[in-house]
């Protein structure tokens, strides 16, 4: 199996491999470099699948599953916000004049790398490209008590530890790497590898089963 978890920074993508006992980390500009490499499945941490009122029910059982801590489930993704809009505000007067709810401003800046990956899973459907969330993934790895949140002194030391129990025994220097040489965030790095793990090593994904298509096609399931 091999496998490649990415995550998205301000100036790419963060992509780690497995491949058997190996694994890699590089860090791409766009999303068709980050998966040119071989893979037999591929994990990404942004929404795959939309509907056009935002609302999506593996982000409702995702925030289920990390209570106390929902909020971090980023929900609203709707594709003509950011096919019709260049502008948050135009864009949220429209979603209010539909009866949909505001897209916070967070949400709003990842549009880019949302279309980006909508675009690019469309056009390789026949590739195995799966949604993973890292917070699902590490609640897995820490026997299902919630985390401390991720930017904590905790938070980071306790996922660095349960990564390097599943074989990520070169975090600390990936993490040094990344700082002096890609500008991604500690964080984006501990994601990168958690989806890359999600990928190789599925547990399981919410909804489960057979999970609704989104009107492109696209299947609307979070793997962990």
């Amino acid at each position: 199996m091999r496998a490649t978890g990415l995550d998205g920074f301000s100036r790419g993508w963060v992509a780690v491999s497995i491949d058997g006992d190996r694994r890699t980390i590089s860090f791409h500009t766009d999303i068709a470099d980050a998966l040119a490499r071989p893979f037999d499945r591929a994990g990404i941490d942004i929404p795959i699948g939309v509907t056009d009122d935002g609302e999506r029910a593996c982000d409702r059982l995702a925030r289920e599953r990390l209570r106390p801590h929902g909020s971090r489930v980023f929900t609203g993704a709707r594709r003509w916000l950011w096919e019709e809009f260049r502008d948050p505000g135009q864009a949220n007067e429209e979603a209010l004049r539909r009866g949909q709810t505001r897209v916070s401003r967070q949400l709003w800046h990842l549009g880019n790398k949302i279309m980006e990956v909508d675009a690019f899973v469309r056009a390789n459907a026949a590739r195995d490209i799966r949604e993973v969330h890292p917070e699902l993934v590490f609640l897995r790895l820490n026997g299902g008590t919630p985390l401390p949140r991720k930017k904590s002194e905790e938070g980071d030391a306790l996922r660095c530890r349960l990564l390097k129990r599943v074989g990520f025994r070169d975090i600390d220097r990936w993490l040094t790497e990344a700082r002096i040489g890609s500008g991604a965030k500690r964080d984006d790095v501990l994601d990168a590898c958690a989806v890359a793990l999600a990928a190789c090593e599925p547990c399981g994904s919410v909804p489960e089963g057979t999970p609704p298509l989104d009107a492109q096609g696209l299947p609307m399931q979070i793997w962990f």
